[in-house]
C-alpha cells in the first residue's frame, strides 16, 4: 500500500534537524555521505536506462498542441450506467427468447409416462462399457476446445442434460421433460450467433435436470459423486420465487433420537439451501422448551447470506433429543416472531412460511392457525414428517393444506432433498399464475467451469422463471423452471474508460443489499488464487470502503440516490502491506475520482499513419483487459488482437467495428511520442561498455493508454524474474481493467524526478533477486497537470546491493582509510519509506519489515516521528486456527450411521455392529489430543507504516537494558529510501511481536458476533412481490411420493452425507 504522504525528494519541502555527533566515527554527516554518494549513482544509472529524461523532454515537445481537460464525473457515469445497461438489455433479451421457446414447447408437448428417449447425458457422454460400446445414455458427442469457454471442450450444435445424483435417468418427469426442453436447443445457438459474447446459457427444470449450452462433459469429483443440483443454486431461487420470511422449527423430543434426528438436521440443511440473500430466517428447537439455535437472535430473523446460514449449519450438530415435544408452544413462537418482525418493518416484506420438522402431532392445533393466521392465510405451513409411521400424517397434512403450504414425509436420507424443493413449487404459484417474468440479476459468484490451470473468475447470472401456460394447470401456477446466462464480471469492466478515470481512479457497484458486485478490493480468492473464499460473494461495499464509517455511500447507493461527496480514504497496494492515502469525488454507480493529477486528462493529436506506424512494434503491446475495439461481437473479428482490429478499424477496412475512437487517437498519440525511446535503448544495449555485468536487465515504459513499451539489455533466459510484465502472471505489474501496474501507481504518489524502489512481495523465493525502480512523468509543470506515463527499470538485486556496500564505504579521511563503516562496528540497512528492507548484511531479511529486525530502533522512529503507523482493516481476512480433534471412541450415533450403512449394502451388518459396541464398551483410553489447522474467514486489524515526507534525516539513542545503543537514519535523495545505521555495540532485544502485530500475525477476531448478527444495514427490496394470488388452488398440498430414486443412488446420497460428516 502506498500513501500520498510520501517523501519529496532533493531539497524540496527540507526541514534540517539540529542532531548531535551519536558515536564518534559515525556522524550524521558521515552517513549523509554515504547516503548521497548512493543516492547520486543509482538514480544515474535508474534515468540512464530508463530513458525517463528523454521522454519528459518529448512529451514537452508537445505541451503547446495538447488540450487538458478535467474528468466530468456525472458524465462519464451517466454515460458508463447507459452502456451497462444496454449490454444488461441484450443479455436479457437473450434470455428472454428462451423463456418464450420453453413455454411454447410445453405447450405442445402431451406428457407420456411410457415415453423413451435418449438424450446427451452430460456425465455419461463418451463413456464405454467393457467391451467398448457406448454405455446407456452416452452417446458419441463431439468436443471441442474453445478459448471462450475457458479452454474446455464444449460442442457448439447441441445442449447436454445434467441429472441430479438422487434422481433416476429415466424417470418419466425427467424424460419427459429433457424431450420438449430439447427445442432450446435451436434457440441457444441463435442468440450465439447473434451475441457471440454470451457465455453458458442454461434450463434449470422444477424436477432437477440441468440443461447447458454449449454441451459439455461432466466429471464426477474424488467420491465419484456430482452434487450440484441447479433447484439450490441463487438464480434459480431467486427467479422462481418471491423473497421470503422463514421460521424453521425443528422437533428435538425424545422420540427424535438417533436417525430420525440425523434426518431433520439435514432437512433443516436442505431449507437453508434454499434461502437467499433477500430472505431471512431463523431456528427454533422445540421439546418441553422454546429454543433458539443461536441464543443471542431471540426474537429476530436474519438475513440468510452465506455466512448467516454457514453460522446455523454449525449450530445444528448441538441439537439433542429428549423431553416430549410442545408443538403448540412453538407455532405459537413462529407466529409471534413473523408478525412482530414484519410490523418492525424489517424483512423481506413478501411471503411468510413456517416450515416443521418433526416425527409427529396428536393435535391439528386448529385454535393457533385460527388466532394467528385465518381467515388470510398469511403465512403458509410447511410440514416435514421424519419416518416412515403415518399415524401422524394426516394432522401434519391437514395443517399444510388448512394454510396455504405443502406436506411431505421423508422415509430415508435420500427423500430429503428432493422433497424439501417442492415447498418452491408452492411458493412460485402466486408468481406463475401472475405470469410475471421478472428479471432477476445475482451477486457475483465464481465460474466453477474454469480449466484445472485456470484461476476462476467472478460471474453474474440474470435469470427468470419459465411457467406452464396450459389451461388445465392454469390456477395451479406451475413453475417449469428457470431460464439463465452468466455474465463475466470482466466484461462488464470493459465499459469502463479507465484512460478518464485516471491512476487510482475505479468503478464499483452493488446489489440492493449492498454486496459488491465488482470493485477492485473485492478478493475472492486465497491460496495464490487456487481456493475461493465461503463468503465471497456476500462482501459488503462498506468492508472495502470501511472509511464511510456511517454508511452514506453504501445506504446512497443502495437507495438508488444520485450525487457526490468526497471521502479521504486509505487504499492498500503491494498485496496489502503499503498505505496509500487519497481523497475520492465518489458518484453513484459508484466511481472513483482521485483528486490532485487523478482529476485531469489530456488529448494530443497525431496523425493515423504515423501513429500505426509506431504502433506496431514487437516490444509494444496494450493493455490485455482494456477494449480499444470490441472484437466479441462478431466472430469474424475475435482472432483479432486489439492492434489487428484498430488499424482495420483507423483504415476503414472494418467499419463496422465498434472502436473507442478517442481512445486510439490517444493510444496512437503516446506510440509516437514513446517511439524514440526504442532507438535510445537500442543503442544502451548495442553498446558493450555500458552494463557489462548485466545488472540491469529490462525497462519499460507505460502510458496512460495501457501501451507499454518494453526493452531487453540480457537475452530472456537471463532474466532473473521471468514473469515480469506478464499479463495473467505477474497480475501487479501489468495494465488491468480495474487497476494501473503497481510500478505505475507508486510512481504516480511521488513527485516526478522520484524514483521509487521497491522488491516484489511473496512471489515466490526467487523473486526477491530484483529490484524494481519506477518514476513518473508529467506533461506540465504545475497540478493540473495529469500523469502522462511511467518508466521503469528491473535490475538484480545483487547489483543494487553492491553499488549500496561500495557507497558505505566511502569516508573523508586524508589517507583514506575509515575505522569504522558498514563492514564493521556498524550495521547498516537501506529501507524504503513503508520500513520494508531492500539492503542487509543479512541476504534473508530482504522483504521483510524493518520492525521485525530492528524492533527497538523502529519503536524509537515512530516515537520521534520519523514513520507514522496507519491503521488499516481487512473485512475479507483468511485466518488460520488450530481445530482439536480427539482419538476417543466415536458415538453411539455414528456407530448407527455404520450400521444404517451396512444395511443399506447387505453386507457385514453384524461385524459392524458388535465392533461398534465392543468399541464402547471398553475402558476409556487417555485421549491424545490431536487436529487440523484449518482457514476461515475473519475480520482482522492490522499497522502499516508510512514515512513522515517533512523528515530527511535524524538519529537517535535507544537504551538497552542500560546499554545506549545509537543510531542514524538519512533520506537517499530522489528516491523513497531511507538509510539507516545502527551501532552494534549493545544487545538490545526486543520481542518484535509485543510492539507489532504485522500482516503476516494477524490477531483472529471473531466475526459472527451476536452484535454483528443484530444488526442489519440498509437494503432495497426486490421491486415486485407475489405472496399470493386468489385463484391459487391451495388444495394441491402434498403427498409423500417423489421422483423415483435408483437403489444404488439410495446408498450413493448416504455415503455422501458420511464423507461430508
Amino acid at each position: 500500500i502506498r500513501a500520498s504522504t510520501s517523501p519529496c525528494c532533493g531539497t524540496q519541502g527540507r526541514h534540517p534537524i539540529d542532531v548531535p555527533t551519536i558515536f564518534a566515527d559515525v556522524s550524521p554527516s558521515r552517513v549523509k555521505l554515504w547516503a548521497s554518494a548512493f543516492g547520486g549513482e543509482i538514480k544515474s544509472i535508474s534515468a540512464k536506462y530508463s530513458g525517463s529524461q528523454l521522454l519528459q523532454k518529448k512529451y514537452k515537445e508537445y505541451e503547446k498542441s495538447v488540450r487538458i481537460e478535467e474528468t466530468d464525473g456525472a458524465r462519464l457515469v451517466k454515460k458508463l450506467a447507459e452502456d451497462m445497461e444496454d449490454m444488461f438489455r441484450k443479455k436479457a433479451s437473450a434470455v428472454r427468447r428462451l423463456v418464450d421457446a420453453a413455454e411454447l414447447a410445453h405447450l405442445q408437448h402431451v406428457e407420456d409416462p411410457d415415453l423413451q428417449y435418449d438424450y446427451f447425458n452430460a456425465v455419461l457422454i463418451n463413456e464405454v462399457d467393457e467391451e467398448g460400446k457406448n454405455v446407456e445414455l452416452g452417446q458419441e458427442f463431439i468436443l471441442k476446445s474453445s478459448e471462450h469457454f475457458n479452454n474446455l471442450p464444449v460442442n457448439f450444435s447441441h445442449s447436454v442434460v445434467q441429472v441430479p445424483t438422487n434422481t433416476y435417468n429415466k424417470d418419466p418427469d425427467i424424460v419427459n421433460g429433457v424431450y420438449w426442453s430439447e427445442a432450446l436447443n435451436k434457440v441457444f445457438v441463435e442468440n450465439f450467433e447473434q451475441d457471440p459474447s454470451l457465455k453458458w446459457q442454461y434450463f434449470g427444470s422444477a424436477n432437477g435436470f440441468f440443461r447447458q449450452y454449449p454441451g459439455v462433459k461432466w466429471h464426477p469429483d474424488e467420491h465419484g459423486v456430482i452434487a450440484f443440483d441447479c433447484r439450490n443454486r441463487k438464480w434459480y431461487i431467486q427467479a422462481a420465487t418471491s423473497p421470503k420470511d422463514v421460521v424453521i422449527l425443528v422437533d428435538v423430543s425424545g422420540s427424535m433420537k438417533g436417525l430420525r434426528l440425523t434426518m431433520a438436521r439435514q432437512t433443516v440443511a436442505s431449507i437453508l439451501d434454499t434461502l437467499g440473500d433477500d430472505d431471512f430466517f431463523n431456528i427454533i428447537a422445540y421439546n418441553n422448551e422454546i429454543n433458539y439455535v443461536e441464543p443471542c437472535l431471540n426474537g429476530t430473523l436474519v438475513q440468510a447470506d452465506r455466512t448467516n446460514k454457514d453460522h446455523f449449519r454449525e449450530h445444528l450438530d448441538k441439537l439433542f433429543a429428549k423431553g416430549t415435544g410442545l408443538l403448540g408452544n412453538a407455532l405459537t413462537e413462529a407466529f409471534t416472531l413473523l408478525k412482530e418482525f414484519n410490523q418492525s418493518g424489517r424483512g423481506s416484506f413478501c411471503s411468510q412460511a413456517i416450515m416443521l420438522v418433526t416425527d409427529g402431532a396428536t393435535d391439528t392445533y386448529d385454535t393457533i392457525f385460527e388466532k394467528y393466521n385465518w381467515p388470510d392465510r398469511k403465512i403458509r405451513i410447511f410440514p416435514y414428517l421424519i419416518g416412515r409411521e403415518s399415524a401422524f400424517a394426516d394432522n401434519l397434512k391437514w395443517m399444510a393444506c388448512a394454510n396455504k403450504g405443502y406436506f411431505s414425509q421423508l422415509s430415508t436420507l435420500a427423500d430429503v432433498q428432493e422433497n424439501v424443493m417442492r415447498y418452491l413449487h408452492v411458493l412460485s404459484r402466486p408468481k406463475v399464475i401472475d405470469h410475471e417474468h421478472d428479471t432477476i440479476w445475482t451477486e457475483a459468484y465464481m465460474d466453477s467451469t474454469t480449466h484445472e490451470k485456470q484461476s476462476p473468475f467472478l460471474m453474474t447470472t440474470v435469470a427468470m422463471p419459465v411457467f406452464s401456460t396450459k389451461n388445465e394447470t392454469k390456477n395451479k401456477g406451475v413453475l417449469l423452471g428457470v431460464v439463465g446466462t452468466d455474465i463475466p464480471l470482466q466484461e462488464l469492466l470493459k465499459a469502463i474508460p479507465k484512460h478518464k478515470l485516471g491512476i487510482h481512479g475505479y468503478v464499483f457497484a452493488v446489489t440492493n443489499n449492498g454486496y459488491i458486485l465488482t470493485h477492485p478490493d473485492l478478493r475472492p480468492l486465497y491460496q495464490d488464487g487456487k481456493r475461493r473464499k465461503p463468503s465471497y460473494s456476500s462482501v459488503d461495499l462498506s468492508e472495502v470502503e470501511w472509511e464511510d464509517k456511517d454508511n452514506i455511500l453504501r445506504n446512497a447507493m443502495v437507495n438508488r440516490k444520485t450525487g457526490t461527496f468526497s471521502m479521504e480514504v486509505k487504499k492498500t497496494m503491494d498485496k496489502g502491506v503499503r498505505p496509500e492515502g487519497r481523497n475520492y469525488n465518489v458518484i453513484h454507480l459508484g466511481v472513483a475520482l482521485p483528486r490532485g493529477h487523478g482529476k485531469y486528462y489530456f488529448r494530443g493529436n497525431v496523425t493515423v499513419d504515423a501513429g500505426l506506424h509506431d504502433l506496431e512494434h514487437p516490444d509494444v503491446s496494450l493493455a490485455h483487459e482494456w477494449v480499444y475495439c470490441d472484437t466479441s461481437k462478431r466472430r469474424e473479428h475475435q482472432h483479432l488482437s486489439q492492434i489487428q482490429a484498430l488499424r482495420l478499424y483507423m483504415t476503414g477496412q472494418q467499419p463496422h467495428l465498434k472502436c473507442d475512437r478517442q481512445l486510439i487517437q490517444e493510444v496512437l498519440f503516446d506510440a509516437v511520442v514513446t517511439a524514440p525511446l526504442e532507438s535510445y535503448w537500442t543503442r544502451l544495449a548495442l553498446n558493450k561498455s555500458e552494463n557489462s555485468d548485466k545488472g540491469v536487465e529490462i525497462a519499460f515504459v507505460g502510458t496512460r493508454t495501457g501501451l507499454l513499451r518494453t526493452n531487453l539489455f540480457v537475452v530472456p533466459e537471463q532474466l532473473t524474474n521471468q514473469e515480469i510484465l506478464t499479463p495473467k502472471v505477474d497480475q501487479e505489474g501489468v495494465f488491468n481493467a480495474d487497476h494501473f501496474p503497481l510500478w505505475y501507481q507508486r510512481a504516480a504518489e511521488h513527485v516526478p524526478g522520484t524514483f521509487v524502489y521497491s522488491v516484489p512481495f511473496r512471489r515466490g523465493m526467487g523473486n526477491n533477486s530484483v529490484v524494481l525502480a519506477s518514476t513518473a512523468i508529467q506533461l506540465l509543470d504545475d497540478r493540473r497537470s495529469p500523469i502522462v506515463a511511467a518508466v521503469g527499470i528491473q535490475m538484480k538485486l545483487e547489483f543494487f546491493q553492491r553499488k549500496f556496500w561500495t557507497a558505505s564505504r566511502q569516508c573523508t579521511a586524508l589517507d583514506g582509510k575509515c575505522p569504522i563503516n558498514c563492514d564493521n562496528e556498524v550495521i547498516c540497512y537501506l529501507i524504503d519509506n513503508n520500513g520494508f528492507i531492500l539492503v542487509s548484511e543479512d541476504y534473508s531479511q530482504t522483504g521483510m519489515f524493518f520492525g521485525e529486525v530492528e524492533a527497538a530502533v523502529m519503536n524509537q522512529l515512530l516515537l520521534m516521528g520519523s514513520f507514522k503507523r496507519i491503521t488499516l482493516y481487512d473485512y475479507q481476512a483468511i485466518c488460520k486456527i488450530f481445530v482439536e480433534s480427539s482419538n476417543s471412541p466415536r458415538s453411539l450415533l455414528d456407530c448407527f450411521f455404520l450400521c444404517i450403512l451396512a444395511y443399506l449394502c447387505a453386507l457385514l451388518y453384524v461385524c459392524i455392529f458388535v465392533t461398534c459396541y465392543k468399541v464402547d464398551a471398553m475402558p476409556p483410553a487417555q485421549d491424545v489430543v490431536r487436529g487440523k489447522t484449518v482457514q476461515i474467514p475473519c475480520e482482522t486489524e492490522y499497522p502499516a507504516f508510512v514515512s513522515e515526507r517533512i523528515i530527511k534525516e535524524t538519529s537517535g539513542i535507544v537504551d538497552c537494558n542500560g546499554c545506549d545503543r545509537s543510531f542514524v537514519i538519512q533520506q537517499i535523495p530522489s528516491s523513497n529510501l531511507f538509510m539507516v545505521v545502527v551501532d552494534d555495540q549493545c544487545d538490545c532485544i526486543v520481542l518484535y511481536e509485543l510492539i507489532y502485530k504485522f500482516i503476516n500475525s494477524n490477531e483472529h477476531n471473531e466475526s459472527l458476533t451476536c452484535e454483528r448478527f443484530k444488526f442489519q444495514k440498509d437494503r432495497r427490496r426486490p421491486d415486485s412481490c407475489h405472496p399470493f394470488h386468489p385463484e391459487e388452488d391451495a388444495m394441491e398440498c402434498g403427498g409423500s411420493l417423489g421422483l423415483i430414486p435408483k437403489p444404488q443412488l439410495t446408498l450413493l446420497t448416504v455415503l455422501l452425507m458420511l464423507i461430508t460428516r
